[in-house]
């Protein structure tokens, strides 16, 4: 049988057409691909270019703040209290580091690095980018700048920046006046200018840092960098130059204050002391005892050291100058006096007997005098040098409560001063509507007799004390206190002064019954019998003053004080009040001493100290 096999035939004329066909359509598609990336180029680099350039500049060109230099800080004699000082800084960039937890690790055994410093930098870590500097430790000292610098070829990414940073020359000397700067927290960003902070890390806590921050702050500036793809800066250039923040001359005179504070650590007590000028109302001492140094608080300071502070029992932080409220105690009495003249209920010369107790009316309770056995016959001068307080007891009963509370609210009891830094706390003057309201209770006449001799409810700072007294001294001229001196621009010597700020005048009845109080505060320093005698010895001007205790607890009516058998915190606090020369006087100054006992032996001789160092420097 034949085998027959079959062929096929190749259509090469029908291949050739397909091949064509399809050739012809992916030429078409090749052609409309390429007329459609032509009109998008053409959109791009001819219709939308300068949207695209805009928009590419924007990403490779940016405005970033620039920081002010803040302004200085100087006591009113152009001594520097607060200055900026170049510090430096060790810092990580994390992006440059293999390992950063162990670079840290390595970093703590060349140098001293708090558990509260590594914190602070992981925080940090989280919220900036990887390229970004982040301070671990600030003010490396010489010793730690050359160790790092001798280390750096086995810490890539390390590096140690220069910076300024607020420093505070004096230290501790008037903290509380002065204040401090530290780094600016989440609260204070929600009230802050955002625009003007954008390049500040630090502000004024407290203080006149706080107070004029505004004018220390300065106003910042602008620079434009360029950054390549991932935001790093290239190269910058400045556009607007930051203006620096003014400089504070403050009113205090700083050797002054020096002299306050060293003669309470001489007393081995806490307390606090004003003394202001009584012709402008310039604050020419503000003492609040301990201080603090505010150069901790400058970088952050670490917990251990601020828990020391803020447990201290001696609380170092807290401004008594300014919050702290005391029964004025016999320091009140020229006032109560004053207002017993001008009311017309006694006369100078007009004398009471002075058992050693008060009784009122149908009360057995007796109200006794610091004097057991008395005073004997005491006249107003009498009551006020040798600080009777039967006198004032049976005074405060003819005034009232509520006239006296009337009067002594003329020189501004009861009130804040108006000074010009922050968290002033106003005092408490009693009256017959207070109680009511605080109390829901009526007022008894026996809180009307302590009223009159400092105690009960009155409470005082010592600078309302210290402003009291300048305007007793100034024949009841007010004017408000200031901590401010004068403003100057950065770099010039001239300077504006601030003007005083004259509130107003007690209204007097007769100008002698003044004079009447003035002579009677000088005997207390001058007189023999002056509770304040003893700081009269060569003295080369005269003083008027008043001594006081105030009671830290109350005791009854058949018991004795015995500051021997008493915790030294329980003992009563001492006070002195007084202005110098009497008749041009250049200082009023309060003094009050925490559980110092006796005003005449304790409280004013820190005045005497404080008064000889202002007033025989201008003697001179």
């Amino acid at each position: 049988m034949a085998r027959h096999s079959s062929l096929t035939i190749k259509d090469h004329f029908r291949e050739t057409h397909l091949f064509q066909q399809r050739l012809l359509v992916m030429t078409i598609f090749v052609i409309v691909l390429l007329g459609v990336l032509i009109a998008r180029l053409f959109f791009l680099q001819i219709i939308d270019h300068e949207h695209y350039t805009t928009l590419s500049e924007e990403n490779r060109l940016d405005i970033l703040p620039i920081a002010p230099i803040r302004g200085l800080i100087y006591d009113r004699n152009g001594i520097l209290l607060a200055q900026n000082v170049p510090s430096f800084a060790l810092q990580i960039i994390p992006e440059r580091t293999k390992d950063t937890n162990q670079t840290l690790l390595e970093l703590k055994k060349l140098i001293s690095i708090s558990d509260d410093e590594v914190e602070r930098f992981n925080t940090l870590r989280k919220k900036k980018r990887r390229f970004e500097g982040i301070t671990l430790r600030y003010r490396l000292n010489p010793t730690e700048r050359a160790k790092i610098a001798v280390n750096l070829d086995r810490f890539p990414g390390v590096k140690i920046a220069a910076e300024l940073t607020r420093e505070y020359p004096k230290g501790k000397l008037a903290s509380h006046a002065i204040g401090y700067m530290g780094r600016i927290n989440e609260q204070e960003l929600t009230r802050l200018d955002i625009s003007r902070y954008s390049a500040t890390k630090h502000i004024g806590k407290v203080g006149v840092e706080r107070a004029y921050e505004d004018i220390l702050h300065g106003e910042v500036g602008f620079e434009r960098v360029e950054t390549n793809s991932q935001g790093r800066i290239l190269t910058s250039t400045p556009e607007v130059d930051p203006k620096p923040g003014k400089d504070l001359y403050m009113t205090i005179d700083i050797n002054v204050q020096e002299k306050a504070e060293q003669a309470f650590k001489e007393s081995e007590n806490n307390g606090a002391l004003v003394a202001i000028d009584p012709n402008n109302g310039e604050v020419l001492a503000f003492v609040s005892m301990p201080t603090f140094d505010p150069n901790l608080f400058v970088n952050g300071i670490d917990r251990k050291t601020y828990k020391a502070l803020s447990t201290s029992p001696d609380r170092p932080l807290f401004n008594r100058a300014l919050r702290g409220q005391y029964p004025p105690g016999s320091t009140l009495k020229p006032f109560i006096a004053l207002a017993g003249l001008e009311y017309n209920l006694i006369m100078g010369n007009e004398e009471i007997k002075c058992p050693g107790y008060y009784r009122l009316k149908n009360d057995d309770r007796k109200y006794r005098d610091w004097k057991k056995h008395g005073h004997g016959e005491t006249d107003m001068s009498k009551a006020i040098v040798q600080s009777c307080d039967v006198y004032f007891y049976d005074l405060a009963l003819q005034l009232k409560i509520d006239r006296m509370h009337d009067y002594l609210a003329r020189f501004g009891l009861g009130q804040t001063t108006g000074i010009d830094i922050r968290g002033e706390a106003p005092g408490l003057l009693p009256s017959k509507a207070w109680k009511r309201k605080a109390y829901n209770l009526p007022w008894f006449p026996g809180e009307t007799l302590i009223t009159g001799i400092g105690q009960g409810f009155t409470l005082t700072t010592p600078l309302q004390l210290s402003h009291i007294t300048a305007t007793l001294s100034n024949f009841g001229r007010i004017y408000k206190p200031r901590i401010i001196h004068a403003i100057g621009e950065p770099g010039f010597e001239e300077v504006t002064i601030q003007k005083p700020r004259f509130v107003g005048i007690v209204d007097k009845k007769n100008p002698d019954h003044w004079t009447s109080i003035t002579n009677a505060m000088t005997k207390v320093v001058h007189g023999v019998y002056g509770t304040a005698r003893g700081i009269n010895r060569d003295l080369t001007y005269k003083a008027a003053g008043k001594t006081g205790t105030a009671q830290v607890f109350g005791i009854k009516e058949d018991e004795e004080y015995d500051e021997e058998k008493i915790a030294k915190k329980l003992r009563d606090h001492a006070l002195f009040i007084g202005y110098a020369p009497i008749d041009e006087p250049k200082i009023a100054i309060a003094v009050i001493v925490e559980n110092g006992g006796s005003g005449g032996a304790v409280a004013a001789p820190i005045a005497r100290k404080v008064m000889d160092a202002y007033l025989v420097k201008e003697q001179k």
